[in-house]
């Protein structure tokens, strides 16, 4: 047989061996190079995460340095002083009111109930003292229920020293920079103090809206107590108060503060701050806020002593506690007779506003009111604003005359006056002849005034009215006399002091003592007055003149039965002001209404509306005081006995040609001199001793209506009704060209 030559084919078995083998080589490989892959690719996830990481480490870090670089240096830094609070004392050592940046004084944790720190705890950070200032765990479920919760509000994960840091050191925006800047302070906080001293220091800067910073001074503001003494409702509202202080103030929306403060409790109770029984109580009786009583006139003798407190103390760098001279029950009482009488005849007579200043003879300020609310205005017309006197400053013109020798018995015609082309009329439009000083003064005759200011000159009653205590400019001209140039109620009223006092000038004063928190005294007063201005006869005879105002003339409403009382009324041009200032021994007060814009009211006059403030006030507020005579003397006593009195002649004197009264001649103050024709003209002169005197006639009372009339004609000793088309006493012509 032939060998064949044929070649084995392809799916022989020696190829087929090789294919095989392969096949199991390539299915060897596969599996190794598929874990390779898987390997490579989580090893590079893991690269670029490091690297990721590695980066935003340090774009984190360069962004907090950034931002820390922005801070002052920590090795120098330090917690500010928080402004100092002045608590501001009544007499009485009662709170008037706080005063400073804060308006409260600093409290520690030792003298509040635990309940109210653990409040603010409970609902502001109830892992405060677990953490080092930064609560990531607070964070976290902060950012999940923010995730979570749409539409609901949001919530912050700041803790209580992050909020501290915030107050402390940085300001109210909501930005990165400001969060960053945050924490970095409230680490730095945490490194440096204890965990109550932080606490302590929260509680004293946190802000609880209305201008009150601190707890205390918030306590004072809704509660009208100190924090040492709130209850556990109070102390629940006080700490929900801090997340929203304008939405959530208890006396703004007492319902939502009161929820507020439900949540706290419940929060308290759950973190075991305080037991369930506790909680039930608190929640049965929530938080009231205080009702302001009043007008709040407290707050203009508040804001008047810190008007002059720089002048005791200068700067002010520590709390500290002023004692004033202020009564409470005194400013309450002449608060309520301003108010009300602004209620019942503001309207009436086109008055929108008033003041009221009340003294001691010795300057000490018992009472000021320096507006009808001060929650409406602050402004105080009581210390600050200058108005127009009017006849209100006579006195110091009729002074000035009695301390160049004239007496209340002196003389003057009442009768027309022609200074340079200004001829000043009396507001009945009348004349009376000769009058007394006493009856001129009375009955508030211009005329009479004018001729006086002028014989004496005005350069010395300017002079008269400065060592008074008027401490304002005056203007030395002829119509001076009728009060044209402008003065303060405080100053006013206390010029009239030496008549009250027997001669002393005083400066009104409201501060007794200044101390620091810690009881040391910085300021004490000492001293009783500026001195002697008055010899004891001038005082007796002004004090005679002024007392017939109100026995007869045009102060007749502010009479008080039982005590010796004078005063002069006021008013300027066009009615725009309205005045009454009267005194006792033991008690001054004065009263201006009128309108800030000096526009005109209805017939106003000091014989009116300031009268009956003013009386209202002495009649309760001397309503325990036993009477007190006026000083002076038996000077005093030259005023006329009562009508129904006959004056008796002294022995080997002659009466003088007066209503009945011998007094001048019985203590040799002046001579009997040739009595004057009633209506005959009388010129002005040089100042002579006793001048004309008026020949003798019945003791006279004014109406309301400005007429003189016999007595038993006029009710009531002068309380008939006006008569139509009289203006009040105190208007005159010389008022609309002058303000007289």
């Amino acid at each position: 047989m032939a060998r064949s030559s044929r070649k084995p084919s392809s799916g022989g078995r020696g190829s087929g061996d090789k294919t095989e083998r392969g096949d199991k080589a390539e299915r060897g490989r596969k599996p190794a190079a598929k874990g390779r892959k898987r390997r490579g690719i989580l090893g590079t996830l893991v690269y670029y995460g490091f690297v990721l990481g590695v980066w935003v480490l340090m774009a984190v870090g360069g962004l907090v340095a950034y931002h820390a670089s922005k801070l002052p240096p920590i090795d120098s830094l330090a917690v500010p002083k928080r402004p100092p609070n002045i608590a501001i004392l009544a007499a009485d050592g009662s709170l008037l009111a706080n005063r400073g940046e804060t308006g409260g004084r600093t409290v520690t944790l030792k003298e509040l109930p635990p309940y109210l720190p653990n409040a603010f705890v409970a609902i502001e950070d109830h892992r405060f003292y677990h953490h080092w200032g930064i609560d990531p765990v607070g964070i976290t479920r902060a950012v999940v229920r923010n995730v979570t919760r749409s539409g609901s509000s949001m919530q912050g994960g700041s803790t209580l020293t992050q909020q501290l840091a915030k107050n402390l050191f940085l300001t109210q925006e909501r930005t990165a920079s400001r969060k960053i800047q945050e924490a970095i302070l409230a680490l730095w906080l945490e490194r440096n103090y204890s965990k109550d001293q932080i606490l302590e220091l929260y509680l004293n800067r946190v802000y609880f809206g209305s201008g009150a910073y601190g707890v205390e001074a918030a306590s004072q503001k809704y509660f009208g107590k100190t924090a040492r003494s709130v209850t556990l409702g109070e102390a629940a509202i006080l700490a929900g108060l801090v997340q929203a202080p304008s939405r959530l103030a208890p006396n703004r929306n007492p319902e939502a503060a009161q929820a507020r403060g439900a949540m706290v409790i419940s929060a308290m109770a759950r973190e075991g701050l305080v037991n369930d029984n506790m909680a039930k109580i608190a929640l049965m009786n929530p938080g009231q806020p205080v009702k302001p009583g009043g007008a709040g006139s407290v707050n203009y003798a508040a804001d008047y002593v810190m008007d002059v407190l720089d002048d005791y103390i200068g700067t002010i760098d520590k709390d500290i506690v002023v004692r004033t001279t202020i009564d409470p029950g005194m400013q309450n009482i002449a608060e309520k007779a301003l108010v009300e009488e602004l209620a019942q005849k503001g309207d009436k007579f086109g008055v929108s506003q008033g003041a009221f200043v009340a003294l001691q003879p010795d300057g000490a300020v018992k009472a000021l009111v320096g507006g009808r609310n001060y929650s409406d205005s602050q402004f105080n017309r009581a210390s600050v604003a200058k108005r127009q006197p009017g006849s209100a400053f006579k006195p110091f013109v009729y002074l000035t005359a009695i301390e160049k020798g004239l007496t209340p018995s002196t003389v003057r015609d009442d009768s027309p006056v022609n200074i340079k082309g200004w001829q000043p009329e009396n507001s009945t439009r009348e004349y009376r002849g000769p009058v007394t000083l006493r009856q001129a003064l009375a009955l508030s005759i211009n005329t009479v005034a004018v001729k006086l200011g002028v014989e004496v000159g005005p350069k010395a009653v300017v002079a008269t009215a400065h060592r008074m205590g008027i401490q304002s400019k005056l203007e030395p001209n002829a119509s001076i006399a009728l009060g044209t140039s402008e003065v303060t109620a405080l100053e006013l009223v206390g010029a009239y002091a030496p008549f009250a006092n027997g001669g002393i000038a005083v400066q009104p004063y409201v501060i007794t003592q200044v101390r620091t928190s810690d009881g040391v005294t910085v300021y004490k007063r000492s001293g009783t007055g500026l001195g002697k201005v008055l010899e004891p006869q001038t005082v007796g005879m002004m004090n005679a003149m002024l007392r017939e105002t109100l026995l007869t003339g045009t102060g007749r409403k502010a009479d008080l039965p039982g005590w010796e009382a004078g005063g002069k009324t006021g008013t300027s041009q066009d009615h725009r002001d309205a005045w009454f200032v009267g005194y006792t021994g033991s008690l001054l007060a004065g009263v201006w209404m009128g309108n800030d814009d000096g526009s005109p009211t209805k017939k106003t006059s000091g014989s009116n509306l300031p009268v009956e403030v003013w009386s209202r006030f002495m009649k309760t507020a001397l309503a325990t005081t036993p009477p007190t005579p006026l000083p002076g003397g038996a000077y005093k006593q030259m005023w006329p006995m009562p009508a129904d009195q006959q004056a008796p002649t002294p022995p080997g004197g002659v009466p003088m040609a007066d209503s009945g009264n011998p007094a001048d001649t019985l203590y040799g103050l002046v001579s009997p001199a040739p009595v004057a024709a009633r209506g005959a003209p009388l010129t002005i002169s040089p100042l002579a001793q006793g001048g004309p005197q008026p020949q003798p006639q019945p003791r006279r009372v004014v109406s309301d209506d400005g007429v003189l009339r016999p007595p038993g004609s006029v009710p009531n000793g002068g309380g008939g009704a006006p008569r139509q088309g009289y203006p009040p006493p105190e208007r005159s012509l010389l008022d609309k060209l002058f303000g007289g």
